[in-house]
């Protein structure tokens, strides 16, 4: 392997720090901005359903596009959920069954 393989682009390494700059201050600003203005009943009923939406935008569009395995793995995450009501756990073996279903099937 050719010495330079492991070598840092400056610009690349510029553009990931601005990112994460850029994620942090976001960050902080929602949690000062969420701290210094009254929230009515209706936007923190909306902030608690937030998470769910987003993962439904991300991972909707890949479960309809998909085929069996997704929609297995999908079964998978949706009974370790009914059953143990972890998140942590749910996620972890949707990650685990689509690995497995997409090597058989």
């Amino acid at each position: 392997m050719p010495a330079d393989a492991f070598a840092l682009d400056s610009f690349v390494v510029a553009v990931i720090l601005a990112m994460a700059a850029i994620t942090v201050l976001t960050k902080v600003g929602g949690i000062w901005l969420v701290r210094h203005v009254e929230l009515s009943d209706r936007l923190e009923a909306g902030f608690s359903v937030l998470p769910g939406a987003i993962v439904i935008a991300v991972l909707g569009p890949e479960l309809a596009a998909g085929g069996p395995a997704e929609w297995g793995a999908a079964g998978l995450v949706l009974l370790v959920m009914w059953r143990t009501e972890s998140i942590l756990l749910a996620l972890c073996a949707g990650v685990g069954g689509i690995v497995a279903l997409r090597a058989v099937l």
